[in-house]
């Protein structure tokens, strides 16, 4: 098939949509990086992205069912476009989908691709019903579009019950979450009353939390530029629960961006001690400066490095005069995602037992690595966003089995669904005040 380009017809909102979706298909690119510079029509092209994503597997089913041969990744993209919106868009016009999609085709693709495609859509709406029958009738892995490892693994953990929740949960379009950090909420909520959002209160975890109505940009939320809020899902509030931060303490923040916990974290300060926000990928450490500069993280200090080697954080802990050793440390470390498919529906059809292995030696090192920064009688947090018991209690303890100086005090883990939020597994450990000989 020859790629058909132009200069003169630009891209619909589906041909947008189907070119991330081709990159993603052929070189595994985050789709959610190739959606920061979509400006027209955003929410809309972010839905069809995310939707393709995370029911990619019904749709490719659906469409060996329709097409008699396998095309190529850019109109499998298109196919798969339109697909989605016939099966899932409700209040979109079954016509308007097929023609839209099939306009994208022949700017992408050429003539001949979009009366293939044409032809693929156009079956596909005259037997919506019937596919939708026949779907139901799938096993459920398949039918609720994840990989069979993931759902066996769940139903093996926790049972057939909660591990159909977990899909189902998985499957929801995430809402845009706000921890409220600087202002009080009565205040905020008025203030966004006054701007016409009909955002929605949250109370999760013992928290104030504030739901966006889809298509409202954060940027655009009274309150962004003077720090009123931090981007964040109530379960990433679990790992600063237990880490529980006192005035006038030193806390490290290992695995820092985009900084939500750090600013969590400061904000328990109450404007007394200090924080060290270490992150070690330069991409990330630039949004990171950002929303502490902007959410007036004045108790935080932003540190490039490695949290298995954090000795950056420990010479600006010592720049700080506040000593060698820190109070706290959070390690939010490097994970397979599992607890928060429904914000990286991508992570599902990355996940495989043998990166979750690197995954686990990676968490093992940090672990090790930044516990030495522990003053005695001080505390760590260790966290990760999976629910694979073999990334959270499991390591806690073969850890624990060769540093007697530290012991497990509390730990929690959240299943996606089961209290309104993300997954999360978080685990307080314990410093002694002193060594015995």
């Amino acid at each position: 098939m020859t790629k058909h380009t132009s200069q003169t017809v630009p891209l619909n909102s589906r041909g947008v949509a189907a070119g991330i979706l081709a990159k993603w298909l052929e070189r595994g690119e985050f789709p959610d990086r190739a959606l920061e510079s979509v400006t027209a029509d955003r929410a809309f092209v972010q839905e069809i992205v995310f939707g393709v994503v995370r029911q990619r597997r019904v749709l490719e089913w659906v469409f060996r069912k329709l097409a008699a041969r396998e095309p190529g990744r850019p109109l499998l993209a298109l196919a798969l476009v339109g697909l989605y919106q016939l099966l899932y868009l409700d209040d979109v016009a079954p016509f308007a989908a097929v023609h839209e999609t099939v306009e994208a085709a022949k700017t992408l693709a050429g003539a001949r691709a979009a009366n293939f495609l044409n032809a693929i859509l156009r079956r596909a709406q005259r037997e919506t019903e019937a596919l939708s029958n026949e779907l139901k009738q799938l096993q459920p892995a398949l039918r609720l579009s994840h990989p069979d490892v993931l759902f066996d693994r769940w139903t093996q953990h926790y049972g057939k019950e909660k591990a159909l929740a977990i899909c189902a949960w998985n499957n929801q379009p995430a809402a845009t979450v706000l921890r409220l950090n600087a202002v009080a909420p009565e205040k905020f909520f008025a203030e966004l009353k006054q701007a016409g959002i009909a955002a929605e209160p949250l109370a999760a975890l013992g928290h104030d939390f504030c739901v966006l109505p889809r298509g409202v940009r954060v940027a655009e939320v009274p309150g962004y530029a003077e720090g009123w809020f931090a981007v964040q899902d109530p379960a990433t509030s679990l790992a600063v629960d237990l880490l529980a931060p006192q005035p006038g303490e030193s806390i490290l923040d290992a695995c820092a961006a985009p900084g939500g916990k750090a600013l969590d974290i400061a904000a328990r300060l109450q404007g007394n001690g200090l924080v060290v926000a270490l992150e070690r990928h330069a991409d990330r450490l630039a949004r990171l400066r950002e929303n502490v500069a902007r959410a007036g993280g004045g108790l935080i200090r932003v540190v490039q490095g490695d949290a298995a080697a954090p000795e950056p954080a420990r010479q600006e802990l010592l720049a700080a005069g506040r000593g060698e050793y820190f109070d706290g440390l959070l390690l939010d470390v490097p994970c397979s995602n599992t607890g928060v498919l429904r914000r990286r529906p991508d992570a599902r059809w990355r996940f495989s037992e043998d990166r979750q292995k690197k995954l686990i030696e990676t968490q093992f090192r940090i672990l090790h690595g930044a516990a030495a920064l522990v003053r005695p009688g001080g505390r760590l947090v260790y966290s990760t966003c999976s629910i694979e018991p073999e990334e959270n209690e499991p390591l806690i303890k073969r850890w624990l089995a060769n540093h007697y100086e530290f012991r497990l005090e509390r730990q929690r883990l959240l299943l996606p669904a089961a209290e309104q939020t993300d997954g999360a597994y978080a685990a307080l450990l314990s410093r002694a005040a002193t060594l015995e000989p």
